[in-house]
């Protein structure tokens, strides 16, 4: 097992969730297990605001390093979280041998108070970076934005953020969903020449429902092409149709990028691993 998969030449990698109850665990297990059939890279594994699923996120993350022996990575958001909550976070991280992390500040919690998200102890994601760089040796991805953060004034203010990462020991960046690989063209061109030298990882999700859109755009702010309106449109009141047609824009999509010269890509599988296989085989 690769210890720094942040140098691999390119990597297909999946992200996945932890159930919000205890008693689903069994599931995400089976789920997981049935991931690991396609092989990839690694897999990401998604946090809650404010560290409500840390736990989860830990234990999960555990069984993908070491049971599945896939290499894992922890999602860390730091939004609701103190200096002391992070060295405990990782320091559990340590004791699952689980290696890498990516560094997130994440968003506000809705029971969080304007005081209390006015007053954290980090600010960005940069913030938690330094903190880790000076106290840790886990390996560090960041969050990069092709169509911008929606907080960011610009594309090129949201650049110097991404430096700012990369200056705080971020390796390796994984973007935001979208839907148009023309934005990514354009943000890895202005990346390269804004000094960005971390490899940059693609993150695709599956539209596999009429709602799902809906959820993804309120989320990322992601533009949404009119030939994925087109399909949505003309099968989204038929599930199963919906989701053929949602994994082969997908597929289209990956395909595209890789004929383009993109090394990583990464899934947002949704925890669907009938979806997963089928873009995997196609691909």
């Amino acid at each position: 097992m690769n210890d720094n998969i942040y140098t691999l030449e390119s990597s297909f990698s999946l992200e996945v969730f932890p159930p919000k109850k205890d008693d689903e665990f069994e599931h995400v297990y089976q789920v997981l297990d049935s991931m690991a059939q396609v092989k990839p890279d690694f897999i990401s594994v998604t946090y809650g605001a404010g560290g409500s699923n840390s736990k989860k996120t830990v234990e999960i993350a555990s069984y993908i390093q070491n049971t599945l022996h896939i290499p894992a990575i922890a999602h860390l958001t730091c939004v609701g979280s103190k200096k002391e909550d992070i060295s405990r976070i990782l320091e559990e991280l340590k004791a699952a041998n689980v290696h890498h992390i990516l560094a997130l500040r994440g968003d506000r919690p809705r029971t969080m108070t304007d005081e209390q998200f006015y007053g954290r102890e980090f600010t960005h994601a940069s913030d938690m970076m330094a903190f880790i760089k000076a106290n840790s040796d886990i390996h560090m991805a960041g969050a990069c934005y092709p169509e911008k953060h929606y907080e960011a004034a610009s594309l090129d203010a949201d650049l110097n953020v991404l430096k700012i990462k990369q200056e705080m020991g971020a390796e390796f960046f994984i973007s935001q969903l979208f839907f148009d690989n023309s934005f990514y063209y354009n943000f890895a061109e202005k990346a390269t020449a804004k000094g960005i030298t971390a490899p940059l990882c693609a993150g695709i999700m599956p539209i596999t429902s009429s709602r799902q859109i809906e959820t993804s755009i309120s989320l990322s702010g992601s533009s949404v092409p009119k030939k994925l309106t087109d399909l949505i449109a003309k099968y989204g009141e038929n599930p199963e149709d919906m989701r053929k047609a949602g994994t082969h824009f997908v597929i289209e999509q990956i395909l595209d990028l890789k004929n383009n010269g993109v090394k990583h890509i990464h899934l947002y599988s949704m925890n669907k691993p009938k979806t997963t296989a089928e873009i995997v085989k196609a691909l």
